[in-house]
């Protein structure tokens, strides 16, 4: 049901409903202008002005320097990850990774973005006799695995840039780290080569609303990841991610 099908309260309040119509027009636009704000709201700019610098206090829209624009702030991301880990993706997911490893005879996970770190959600390890050991549970920096590297660069610039200024203060190579991220998104999936001769290639799971929720991997011996391996490992993957989406997408909202 659309929100013009659904009764109006009994006692709207206007400005609660403007500043939630202007949240609701980032679903179909990255950026918008004050004046453009004021116009879908039907009120003045300085009316508009002031509804936007709420939204901004809470997190929810950022101003772009040095100009009248306004683009999606972190708490839209938080609250997306929330509604997410709220449904339980694990439980649709769990199916698909057991077949997923056993496709593989790898280990495979599931992991969700928190904040500058990744969180393992759940695994399941494939039938090799040699085989990396699960990490459900763990958290790790993000922009140190392959997990954590396809789903920053899924996010969006608004979302993305002050990640990666935090990252600045904490000795890391962020123009190095942003090619990477370019190259991930013309590839399709994220490789990581750990020190201990273990690659893990990832790729994003994205929800009903086109929205990037988590990322399943699958990692092995670089001896079983090798370049010829990497575009079959990868092939699973995109294959799994969308059997998981079309879950997601099929489950009833919450």
């Amino acid at each position: 049901m659309s929100s013009s099908e659904k009764s109006q309260p009994a006692y709207p309040i206007t400005s609660v409903d403007n500043a939630l119509r202007l949240m609701l027009m980032f679903k179909d636009q990255r950026r918008i202008r004050l004046s453009d704000a004021a116009t879908a709201l039907g009120v003045s700019t300085s009316t508009a002005h002031r509804l936007l610098a709420m939204l901004q206090f809470r997190g929810f829209v950022r101003q772009e320097e040095n100009v009248r624009t306004y683009v999606p702030g972190p708490a839209f991301v938080d609250i997306g990850l929330a509604a997410v880990r709220n449904m339980d993706i694990r439980a649709h997911a769990r199916p698909v990774l057991a077949d997923l490893a056993m496709k593989l005879g790898e280990t495979v996970h599931l992991a969700q973005l928190e904040g500058i770190n990744v969180r393992y959600l759940i695994g399941a390890e494939g039938e090799e006799a040699l085989r990396v050991a699960d990490r459900t549970g763990q958290v790790v920096p993000a922009h140190t695995s392959a997990t954590g590297r396809v789903l920053l660069a899924d996010l969006p610039e608004s979302i993305l840039d002050p990640i990666l200024t935090r990252l600045g203060t904490q000795d890391v190579d962020v123009p190095a780290l942003r090619k990477e991220l370019d190259q991930i998104r013309e590839r399709g999936y994220a490789l990581n080569f750990r020190a201990d001769n273990v690659v893990s290639i990832a790729t994003s799971v994205r929800d009903r609303n086109d929205v990037t929720v988590a990322a399943i991997n699958a990692v092995g011996p670089a001896d079983r990841m090798a370049p010829r391996d990497r575009l079959r490992v990868a092939r699973q993957l995109h294959a799994a991610a969308a059997q998981l989406e079309e879950v997601l997408r099929a489950a009833p909202p919450d």
